[in-house]
């Protein structure tokens, strides 16, 4: 529950937030694999927090966000070996080449959220990890710093948001945040050719919660955050590979030449 009362300060205390929120994403990821070692991508790093965390936990980690003050921060942290600004959509990683592709509260805020779930399981070696954790519209918290009034409606909710203070919201839906359910993530895990559905379960609540996941309807609403793990196996995406480099081999101590993809001009 310490991430939900995190939530609360996100920007009023934005150092304890990211903080709270960095030591959880090791925690989590943690849980499915050991880290010492291990090539972790994070789509959308977010603050330098997250660089600091999974390098603690002996992670060689790859920084990619559309926003060039996040990877910076990222990359004058702890030094990382690789800070990318890019596209979750459009990921610049050969395939199979990452132990570990991981996306925190990224997949509301992309257009076409299964694109960027493709791609995680795309650039992930056989046997590696996908681990994709979002919040889903429905859920109390859907409409950021707009709830609880996007359930109202996402215009209504922003202009209930401007009077209360001031200023327009961070997010606006349809440009910087998209709806989606937990029901789209679980068809999509389910429906990988070439990956394993390892867990799903809330993120931010106890374990004995996890059953909410299992109830139609009921889990679009008190899920709050969907956590989804998958492990990557060899199926289509090894098959019909359609970048210019081939698959790249198995980096988990450092990043090769072959990790980056070159792009057709």
């Amino acid at each position: 529950m310490a991430l939900l009362a995190a939530f609360r300060v996100e920007q009023t205390d934005p150092q304890r937030f990211y903080s709270t929120l960095a030591a959880d994403s090791v925690r989590t990821v943690g849980r499915y694999t050991r880290l010492a070692g291990s090539l972790v991508l994070d789509v959308g790093a977010g603050r330098a927090q997250f660089a600091q965390a999974f390098a603690a936990a002996g992670a060689t980690y790859i920084a990619l966000d559309v926003n060039e003050r996040s990877v910076a921060e990222a990359k004058e942290c702890v030094g990382t070996s690789l800070s990318v600004v890019g596209s979750g959509e459009q990921l610049p990683f050969t395939d199979a080449t990452l132990d570990v592709a991981f996306a925190s509260n990224v997949l509301e805020h992309v257009r076409q959220p299964t694109r960027l779930l493709d791609e995680l399981v795309r650039v992930t070696r056989p046997g590696g990890l996908v681990v994709c954790a979002y919040t889903n519209w429905l859920s109390p918290w859907g409409g950021h710093e707009t709830s609880p009034w996007h359930y109202l409606g996402a215009e209504r909710a922003v202009r209930v948001y401007e009077r209360r203070t001031g200023h327009a919201p961070k997010n606006q839906v349809g440009s910087t945040l998209f709806p989606v359910s937990i029901s789209d993530g679980l068809r999509w895990a389910q429906g990988r050719p070439d990956a394993v559905l390892v867990d799903a379960r809330p993120r931010y609540l106890p374990e004995w919660c996890r059953v909410f996941v299992r109830l139609p309807g009921v889990r679009e609403v008190v899920t709050w955050n969907l956590l989804l793990v998958l492990r990557r196996t060899i199926g289509d995406s090894d098959q019909h590979h359609t970048g210019p480099q081939g698959i790249g081999g198995r980096v988990s101590a450092s990043i090769g030449p072959g990790t980056l993809r070159r792009r057709n001009a």
